[in-house]
Protein backbone atom coordinates (compact mmCIF):
# COMPACT_ATOMS: atom_id res chain seq x y z
CA UNK A 1 0.00 0.00 0.00
CA UNK A 2 2.04 3.43 -1.03
CA UNK A 3 1.52 5.57 1.93
CA UNK A 4 0.42 8.92 1.55
CA UNK A 5 2.18 12.02 1.12
CA UNK A 6 1.93 15.22 3.33
CA UNK A 7 3.94 18.32 4.16
CA UNK A 8 4.26 18.26 7.85
CA UNK A 9 4.66 21.88 9.83
CA UNK A 10 6.67 21.96 13.04
CA UNK A 11 6.07 24.94 15.86
CA UNK A 12 6.42 25.23 19.21
CA UNK A 13 5.83 28.38 21.52
CA UNK A 14 3.24 29.83 20.62
CA UNK A 15 2.76 28.55 16.94
CA UNK A 16 2.55 31.85 15.20
CA UNK A 17 4.91 30.66 12.63
CA UNK A 18 3.54 27.65 12.15
CA UNK A 19 0.17 29.10 11.89
CA UNK A 20 0.67 30.97 9.00
CA UNK A 21 2.67 28.53 7.17
CA UNK A 22 -0.14 26.31 7.38
CA UNK A 23 -2.61 29.35 6.50
CA UNK A 24 -0.34 30.24 3.46
CA UNK A 25 0.18 26.35 2.17
CA UNK A 26 -4.40 25.76 2.40
CA UNK A 27 -4.75 28.90 0.54
CA UNK A 28 -2.39 28.38 -2.28
CA UNK A 29 -2.98 24.57 -2.01
CA UNK A 30 -6.05 23.73 -0.85
CA UNK A 31 -6.24 19.82 -1.20
CA UNK A 32 -2.33 19.30 0.10
CA UNK A 33 -2.47 17.09 3.40
CA UNK A 34 -0.77 19.42 5.75
CA UNK A 35 -0.24 17.89 9.22
CA UNK A 36 0.80 20.37 12.74
CA UNK A 37 3.36 18.88 14.49
CA UNK A 38 3.57 20.93 17.84
CA UNK A 39 6.16 20.51 20.39
CA UNK A 40 2.73 21.74 22.63
CA UNK A 41 -0.55 21.41 22.87
CA UNK A 42 -1.29 25.13 21.96
CA UNK A 43 0.82 25.19 18.94
CA UNK A 44 -0.71 21.89 17.45
CA UNK A 45 -4.15 23.59 18.25
CA UNK A 46 -3.19 27.05 16.58
CA UNK A 47 -2.31 25.31 13.02
CA UNK A 48 -5.30 23.23 12.85
CA UNK A 49 -7.59 25.93 13.85
CA UNK A 50 -5.61 27.71 10.77
CA UNK A 51 -6.40 24.87 8.58
CA UNK A 52 -3.98 21.62 9.16
CA UNK A 53 -5.53 18.33 8.21
CA UNK A 54 -4.23 16.88 10.95
CA UNK A 55 -2.11 17.42 13.94
CA UNK A 56 -0.13 15.53 16.91
CA UNK A 57 2.00 16.95 19.51
CA UNK A 58 5.05 16.45 21.68
CA UNK A 59 8.40 14.64 21.19
CA UNK A 60 7.20 11.10 19.85
CA UNK A 61 4.32 12.85 17.14
CA UNK A 62 7.56 15.07 15.78
CA UNK A 63 9.93 11.94 15.67
CA UNK A 64 7.78 9.70 13.58
CA UNK A 65 6.25 12.02 11.15
CA UNK A 66 9.02 13.76 9.81
CA UNK A 67 10.32 10.71 8.73
CA UNK A 68 7.24 9.57 6.92
CA UNK A 69 6.71 13.54 5.47
CA UNK A 70 7.22 14.33 2.07
CA UNK A 71 8.20 17.96 2.53
CA UNK A 72 9.08 19.37 6.21
CA UNK A 73 8.66 23.75 6.88
CA UNK A 74 8.93 25.28 10.22
CA UNK A 75 11.85 27.55 11.43
CA UNK A 76 15.62 26.89 10.86
CA UNK A 77 15.62 26.65 14.83
CA UNK A 78 13.92 22.93 14.67
CA UNK A 79 17.23 21.78 13.34
CA UNK A 80 18.59 22.80 17.17
CA UNK A 81 18.59 20.53 19.53
CA UNK A 82 17.66 22.39 23.24
CA UNK A 83 15.56 25.43 20.82
CA UNK A 84 12.36 27.60 21.14
CA UNK A 85 13.47 27.71 24.89
CA UNK A 86 14.37 23.72 25.16
CA UNK A 87 10.92 22.77 23.41
CA UNK A 88 13.01 21.22 20.26
CA UNK A 89 14.58 18.20 22.07
CA UNK A 90 17.57 16.73 20.66
CA UNK A 91 15.67 14.12 19.15
CA UNK A 92 13.45 15.92 17.68
CA UNK A 93 16.37 17.82 15.97
CA UNK A 94 18.24 14.93 14.94
CA UNK A 95 14.81 13.55 13.62
CA UNK A 96 14.17 16.54 11.21
CA UNK A 97 17.95 16.88 10.11
CA UNK A 98 18.23 12.98 9.52
CA UNK A 99 14.57 13.13 7.74
CA UNK A 100 14.71 12.56 3.58
CA UNK A 101 11.99 14.82 3.18
CA UNK A 102 12.86 18.42 1.85
CA UNK A 103 13.14 20.61 4.54
CA UNK A 104 11.54 24.39 3.93
CA UNK A 105 13.10 26.46 6.81
CA UNK A 106 12.22 30.37 7.53
CA UNK A 107 15.21 32.23 9.10
CA UNK A 108 14.99 33.69 12.05
CA UNK A 109 17.84 34.95 14.41
CA UNK A 110 16.76 33.08 17.77
CA UNK A 111 18.84 30.47 20.20
CA UNK A 112 22.20 31.62 18.93
CA UNK A 113 21.47 30.95 14.91
CA UNK A 114 22.31 34.23 12.82
CA UNK A 115 22.04 33.43 9.04
CA UNK A 116 23.57 35.89 6.31
CA UNK A 117 20.64 36.28 4.59
CA UNK A 118 18.97 39.14 3.33
CA UNK A 119 17.02 41.33 5.99
CA UNK A 120 13.21 40.77 5.79
CA UNK A 121 10.29 40.85 8.04
CA UNK A 122 8.62 37.69 8.67
CA UNK A 123 6.18 38.02 6.15
CA UNK A 124 8.91 38.07 3.49
CA UNK A 125 10.21 34.69 4.65
CA UNK A 126 6.96 33.29 4.89
CA UNK A 127 6.67 34.64 1.05
CA UNK A 128 9.79 33.09 -0.48
CA UNK A 129 9.18 29.45 1.48
CA UNK A 130 5.65 29.62 -0.02
CA UNK A 131 7.78 30.04 -3.65
CA UNK A 132 10.20 27.26 -2.18
CA UNK A 133 7.52 25.13 -2.39
CA UNK A 134 5.61 26.01 -5.43
CA UNK A 135 8.89 24.97 -6.88
CA UNK A 136 9.41 21.17 -4.83
CA UNK A 137 5.83 20.25 -5.50
CA UNK A 138 6.26 20.54 -9.24
CA UNK A 139 9.89 18.72 -8.76
CA UNK A 140 7.85 15.95 -7.29
CA UNK A 141 4.71 15.76 -9.54
CA UNK A 142 7.20 15.00 -12.64
CA UNK A 143 8.81 12.67 -10.66
CA UNK A 144 4.92 11.01 -9.77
Amino acid sequence: MRQEFFLAVVDGQGGGIGKSLVERVKKRYPTLHVRALGTNSEATGRMLRAGADDGATGENAVVVNVSKAGIVMGVVTILAANSLLGEITPAMARAVGESSAVKILIPVDRCGIRLPVEQGGISHYLDRAMELLEEELGRLERKI
